[in-house]
């Protein structure tokens, strides 16, 4: 084992090579959730980050640069932000989407610095960790935190006189309504109004049938999910 931890073509193989595999199992859940950054982009900055450390480890090994060999490495945890602020999304909701992923982004560099120095076992389990968190605890997060009861929805009003009606008919039906703005109507008709809404909907209640009950709402045009 120490052999392999030792700086030679083997453990070099070896680095590279689980650089790729950690990277990998981060990014597959992310590019099978559509994210910017997924499978490609975690392999390669965990392939990035081991291999800059290893380059410091081979100035100083082998070419004896009179340096220390984490400092090229250790600019890889604050130069990954660039790529982090990349996936954050502030939607026309005003809402922040990508953290997440930004996070995993900046993991899966710790994963690569550490493979890279050839702490194999910290890497290994962080990365078992880090998959376990995204994949398993966001259904988690859903039941307990109630994340997938919520839904985004513009709502378009007939008359603009009916906006109050139409808010309190909504939230008479067991909805909440966490976040309201009123925008243009988007049919451009005159005198209608858009209701762009954040709408926490009752349990055992389905999706598409908050949205067929408030579109049918008498003083409602239509009503839609904004993705």
């Amino acid at each position: 084992m120490n052999y392999l931890r030792e700086f030679n073509i083997v453990s070099m193989i070896l680095r590279l090579a689980l650089a790729f595999l950690c990277g990998g199992m981060i990014g597959m859940e992310r590019g099978k959730r559509g994210r910017a950054a997924g499978l490609r982009t975690h392999i390669l900055v965990c392939l990035g980050a081991a291999m800059t450390v290893m380059t410091g480890l081979f100035a100083v090994q082998t070419l004896k640069v009179n340096s220390d060999p984490l400092r090229i490495g250790a600019q890889v945890i604050s130069g990954i932000g660039f790529l982090g602020v990349g996936t954050i999304l502030i939607t026309g909701n005003t809402h922040v989407k990508g953290l997440t992923t930004a996070a995993g982004l900046w993991t899966t560099a710790a994963i690569g610095l550490a493979i890279g120095i050839g702490y194999y076992e910290a890497a290994i389990i962080c990365t078992a960790i880090c998959v376990l968190t995204i994949v398993y605890l966001s259904r988690f997060e859903n039941v307990v935190v109630g994340k997938n009861r919520n839904i985004e929805l513009y709502i378009e009003i007939k008359d603009v006189n009916k906006a109050n009606e139409v808010v309190d008919i909504i939230t008479s039906k067991g909805n909440k309504i966490s976040r309201l703005e009123i925008t243009p109507a988007r049919s451009g008709i005159v005198n209608s109004l858009g209701l762009e809404v954040t709408l926490l909907f009752g349990k055992g209640v389905e999706k598409k049938q908050v949205i067929q009950e408030i579109a049918e709402i008498p003083d409602v045009s239509f009503a839609i999910e904004i993705k």
